[in-house]
C-alpha cells in the first residue's frame, strides 16, 4: 500500500488551485524547486506520474486528479478535526465528569448543567453520584475531572494536590416532631436541643458536620439512631425518634416535621468543588465551575 503524505498532498492540491509552480510555492511560503522535489517524492511513492509538461508550464495528470478526487473527503474531516480542537481549546467542546454527592445534584448540577447547555452546546457533562467522602477518592482516581463535597468548615487546601474552589455555605436548619415541645417557640438554639437524640450518619463529612455544629453551640451530640438518608432520618424524625439537622439544599420531603431556621448566626456545611490541582485551567472544567459558581450563586432553595 502506498504511503500517504498528507503534506505533499497539499502541495499537489494547492498546484491544482493554483495552476504554476511558482504560484504554489508563494502561497505555501516554500521555494519552487522545493515544490517540484516534494511532488517528485510523492509521484515516487503512489508508483504514478502526477505532472507533466505542458510548454513552459506543467499540468496534473489524470491520476493526479484522481488521487485528489479521492482524497478530497481527507481534507474536508481535516478542517472538521481542525475546527473541533480550536472549540476545545477555546472551551466551547469537550467532556466533563462530575462526582457530586446526593443533595448537590438537583440544587446545583442540574442548574449548570441547564446553563452549559444554554451557553456551550460542545461541552457535555457526565454526572456519577457518589457519597460526598468519597469525591475526592474518585477524584484522585482519575474517575471524575471534578468533585463536590462538603466540610464542616470553609476548605482551605495549602499544599494539597487538589485545588479546592468554595461554592456556597447551605445553612443547616433543624428537623423536629411535629408534636416537640420546642416546635412552636419563638427563638430555637441548638443548645436547646442538647438533650434529645440526634440522627445522623455514623461516619463522613455529614457526621463531623452534625457533630462540630453541635460542639460548637456547647454539648456533644448523643447520636439516638444512624442513618445516612434523608428519606429514613425524616421519617424517624417524624416518629419522634430524635431530632436532626437538615440542610436546606437537601431536595428531601419535609413534610410531617416541623423545620426550625436556626437564625443568621446558625450552622452552615460548606459545598466545595475540586479539581486536581491544574485541571483548572482546562477550558471545559473551567467552564463547568463557571457554571456551578452562577448555580450557587443564585441561592439555595428556601435560603
Amino acid at each position: 500500500m502506498a504511503e500517504w503524505d498528507i503534506r505533499k498532498l497539499q502541495i499537489l492540491r494547492t498546484l491544482r488551485e493554483r495552476g504554476t509552480v511558482t504560484a504554489t510555492a508563494e502561497a505555501l511560503h516554500m521555494t519552487p524547486s522545493a515544490v517540484s522535489q516534494q511532488l517528485t517524492n510523492l509521484a515516487r511513492q503512489l508508483g504514478v506520474p502526477l505532472l507533466e509538461a505542458q510548454g513552459r508550464r506543467v499540468r496534473l495528470t489524470d491520476a493526479a486528479r484522481l488521487v485528489l478526487t479521492h482524497t478530497e473527503p481527507v481534507f474536508e474531516q481535516l478542517e472538521r478535526t481542525q475546527a473541533a480542537l480550536a472549540a476545545y481549546a477555546q472551551g466551547e467542546a469537550g467532556e466533563v465528569r462530575i462526582g457530586a454527592f446526593s443533595t448537590s445534584v438537583p440544587a446545583l448540577v442540574v442548574p449548570a448543567v441547564r446553563a452549559l447547555r444554554a451557553r456551550h452546546p460542545g461541552v457535555t457533562v457526565r454526572v456519577t453520584e457518589a457519597e460526598a467522602a468519597e469525591a475526592y477518592d474518585l477524584l484522585a482516581a482519575g474517575e471524575v475531572d471534578l468533585a463536590l463535597s462538603l466540610a464542616a468548615e470553609a476548605p482551605g487546601a495549602a499544599g494539597s494536590r487538589f485545588t479546592q474552589v468554595p461554592l456556597l455555605a447551605d445553612p443547616l436548619d433543624v428537623a423536629l416532631p411535629p408534636g416537640h415541645p420546642l416546635a412552636r417557640t419563638d427563638r430555637l438554639n441548638l443548645t436547646d436541643l442538647a438533650a434529645e437524640p440526634w440522627i445522623f450518619g455514623g461516619s463522613g463529612p455529614w457526621s463531623d458536620i452534625t457533630r462540630r455544629a453541635c460542639e460548637a453551640a456547647g454539648f456533644s451530640p448523643f447520636q439516638g439512631h444512624s442513618a445516612s438518608g434523608w428519606t429514613a432520618i425524616l421519617a424517624m424524625v417524624e416518629a419522634g425518634m430524635g431530632v436532626a439537622l437538615v440542610p436546606r439544599m437537601a431536595a428531601a420531603r419535609r413534610d410531617g416535621v416541623v423545620m426550625r431556621d436556626l437564625g443568621p448566626d446558625g450552622p452552615v456545611r460548606h459545598v466545595t468543588a475540586a479539581v486536581r490541582r491544574g485541571g483548572e485551567t482546562g477550558r471545559a472544567v473551567a467552564r463547568a465551575l463557571e457554571a456551578l459558581r452562577r448555580a450557587a450563586a443564585a441561592g439555595v432553595p428556601g435560603a
